[in-house]
């Protein structure tokens, strides 16, 4: 077997960016020194989820890209001959945002990036307010560890997503994420979410023949404008195999390093008893381009 063994970066982030940034150097560090070929950090790593609230100030959390966090995450990769996946704020012009993950090879070069293509809009949630629809599409980026099919988030409950990436060579499924509850919420509610959340990405690797690996923040973040209002991050960070089985699971509240071998041979010994991608009927699939069947 060809294993790829891999790492999950969960954590708590605070208001500090240079903090932030200092704690998943470390982790990344210490993911390496594991044996870790590929890192993938949650979504916007670099701070506290600021979508909880609508405020034109915040824009100024974004960045260019290249820019002074690629740079430095990019000599972490050389220095550590890891590829990294990141996720930040892109400033690409005055007015014109996106969430974008980066993807860095071993030489520190960044190999691709992918714009967040859906993009939601719920109580605590704004994103809308600060990101445009990505417009690269779904592929994958080619590294020397795999084809990485990264998505982010909201992203994560689209079949079509991940069947893109799929069809596009995708060797994994990633999704840098940041989801949580609401505390208000009973805990039976919480329950369904999280088991939800869950189970929809491993029905991706299954229908797909594929492994997935999501990585999730944790903690409670209060809201900066409704101190009554917060989030609590579920953590959760899991990776399944191509059939949908759970590999490894992280904790609910603690930051923690995932690690993870993936069985980069799997894909094919699954998709040789379950041919679904052989089975589409994509002569009959025309109404998918359609909002709703009226």
């Amino acid at each position: 077997m060809t294993i790829l063994k891999t790492a999950m970066i969960q954590q708590s982030c605070g208001g500090v960016r240079e903090e932030n940034l200092q704690k998943t150097f470390g982790m990344v560090c210490q993911a390496a020194a594991s044996g870790a070929s590929l890192v993938i950090l949650q979504e916007l790593h670099t701070s506290p989820y600021f979508c909880q609230v609508e405020d034109p100030s915040l824009f100024d959390l974004a960045e260019t890209i290249p820019g002074s966090t690629t740079l430095a995450l990019g000599n972490l990769a050389a220095e550590l001959g890891v590829v990294i996946v990141a996720s930040l704020f892109e400033r690409r012009a005055a007015g014109l945002y996106h969430n974008t993950a980066v993807v860095f090879e071993k030489d520190g070069s960044i190999a691709g990036i992918y714009r967040k293509m859906h993009i939601p809009d719920d109580p605590g949630f704004y994103e809308k307010f600060y990101f445009t629809p990505g417009d690269l599409g779904f592929n994958p980026v080619k590294t020397s560890v795999g084809t990485l099919g990264v998505l982010v988030c909201w992203d994560q409950w689209y079949p079509e997503a991940a069947r893109l990436m799929a069809l596009a060579g995708a060797d994994l499924l990633i999704y840098p994420t940041a989801i949580g509850w609401d505390p208000s919420d009973s805990a039976e509610e919480k329950g369904r979410q999280r088991e939800a959340w869950i189970t929809v990405q491993r029905g991706h690797a299954v229908a797909n023949g594929l492994p997935l690996l999501a990585v999730n923040r944790v903690s409670v973040e209060v809201s900066s404008e409704q101190p009554d209002k917060s989030i609590h991050f579920w953590g959760s960070s899991f990776a399944a195999g191509p059939q949908g089985e759970m590999l490894a699971q992280a904790s609910t509240d603690d930051d923690e390093i995932l690690l993870v071998g993936i069985d980069m041979a799997g894909s094919e010994r699954v998709r040789r008893i379950w041919p679904f991608l052989r089975d589409r009927r994509i002569d009959a699939y025309g109404d998918l381009l359609k909002r709703f069947r009226d």
